[in-house]
């Protein structure tokens, strides 16, 4: 007997929405019958949502240990599965210590004990430190490396340079991970000075991180993704001066892939006030012109998803009360956000939910080699699942938002998108509003996924 029986007119499968009626047991997907199966009492009923697979973000920072007051795994998974996000993976950073070695992941792993909500992945960091010797931290299980091209924000993860990146890609290679790259290098120019002396200006702080210091990261990636055969993913993709490289890149057969954030689509920098810093990110949040770029190099398949980059601080490190974006900590929390914001400028942008939707799902899952058990709703698939109402709007206010820290630039805004329900591993963890279930979610690991 199956333990969950649900039914929706608006079941995702196989590319299309269908009436349809799933059967989970033990986590998975047991059975799928088309239409409304009949004579099942405890069916639940969800016409006319939609239900689909759950959300997966690939870039999120949850910063425990050591930073558990910026964030953390309790907060952090709650707040994804009251999104719809059934799976994350989470950076090296800003944890304390950061993830670069076996002792720092073992306390990593220890910190998560009870505190899943939602399925947990992990990057390892690639700093000058273990450039050379990178078989530790792959024992671990990491899904991946994350390295930086410029400053992390923490001193404890030192960007990489050339030579690090060199000795340590084919090593990368060897082991069939993909090495995520923050790509902006970065050099003294006159506005960067402008701006410590203009440092609640927005138009200031764009400008002293300009296109050209991503421009010449990312074209440096494809270089040596080339070069060395190397699984090669830009994160938080901002500058679309750099999309012609990629198409190109990709015709090859290069193992390059792509993310941007919803920031970068759904805010504009005409639109962002002085003093706000709630919108500093690195890379920047650009013009409109950029931005509607970036929206149809997704639509093509240029850019391959989307994912958050979730970076929250508390409110003195943002400098909430001054306005002060030259010492602000530089990161937009979005985790719990991700489907609303990105189906809101679909809608906008008048882009089917059709389209949408692998963005979220069956990509990130490509990406991370988990698309034998999820990203779809097939049979024998885990049963995370997310069921919502694409027509239905909220304004997103605090008292709804369960990041650590109400420090969000999408609160005050209208979303299409309501969260009905969400289901890891076939539990229902979160139910019209409330989080129902605790600590449903499992680690994936690189060995056992």
């Amino acid at each position: 007997m199956a333990e969950i029986v649900m039914y929706s007119s608006r079941v995702w499968i196989e590319n299309s929405f269908q009436p349809a009626t799933l059967f989970i047991s033990e986590g998975k997907i047991e059975k799928i019958e088309k239409g409304k199966s009949l004579n099942i009492p405890d069916l639940i009923d969800y016409h006319p949502l939609v239900i689909m697979p759950g959300v997966i973000d690939v870039h999120v920072h949850i910063n425990e240990p050591g930073r558990t007051e910026w964030e953390g795994f309790s907060t952090a998974t709650k707040a994804a599965a009251a999104g719809g996000t059934t799976t994350l993976v989470d950076m090296p950073l800003n944890s304390s210590p950061v993830t670069i070695n076996q002792k720092a992941f073992d306390q990593k792993i220890k910190a998560s004990q009870d505190k899943l909500q939602v399925n947990v992945g992990f990057w390892g960091g690639l700093v000058p430190d273990n450039a050379n010797d990178l078989e530790e931290i792959l024992a671990t299980g990491v899904l991946g490396m994350k390295a930086f091209l410029t400053h992390s924000g923490i001193d404890e993860f030192p960007n990489v340079n050339l030579e690090d990146l060199e000795k340590a890609m084919p090593k990368i290679a060897e082991a069939n991970i993909p090495l995520l790259a923050h790509c902006e290098i970065d050099s003294e120019h006159q506005a960067l000075l402008d701006f410590e002396n203009h440092p609640k200006s927005y138009a200031h702080f764009l400008a002293s991180r300009p296109k050209s210091w991503e421009n010449d990261a990312v074209r440096l990636m494809i270089k040596l993704c080339e070069k060395h055969h190397c699984p090669v993913h830009i994160v938080h993709l901002s500058s679309a001066d750099v999309l012609e490289d990629i198409r190109v890149a990709k015709s090859k057969g290069l193992p390059l892939t792509v993310e941007t954030c919803p920031q970068y689509l759904y805010f504009n920098a005409e639109t962002i006030p002085d003093a706000d810093c709630r919108f500093k990110c690195a890379p920047p949040i650009r013009e409109k012109s950029n931005n509607e770029q970036l929206w149809e190099a997704l639509k093509t398949g240029i850019i391959d998803f989307v994912a958050t980059d979730h970076s929250p601080a508390p409110p003195h490190l943002k400098e909430m009360n001054s306005g002060n974006l030259f010492k602000a900590w530089g990161g937009i929390s979005s985790l719990q956000l991700l489907l609303p914001i990105v189906w809101s400028k679909a809608k906008h942008e008048n882009t089917a939910l059709e389209q949408v939707i692998p963005w979220l799902t069956e990509k990130p899952a490509q990406f991370l080699n988990l698309q034998h058990r999820k990203g779809k709703i097939l049979e024998g698939y885990d049963a995370d699942l997310v069921v919502w109402h694409p027509e239905q709007y909220d304004l997103i206010e605090e008292k709804d938002v369960y990041h650590k820290h109400k420090i969000c630039p999408y609160i005050g805004e209208t979303l299409f998108g309501k969260i009905y329900a969400t289901f890891v591993n076939g539990k229902l963890v979160f139910n019209q509003n409330e989080i129902v279930n605790l600590n449903q979610g499992k680690r994936i690991l690189r060995n056992n996924k």
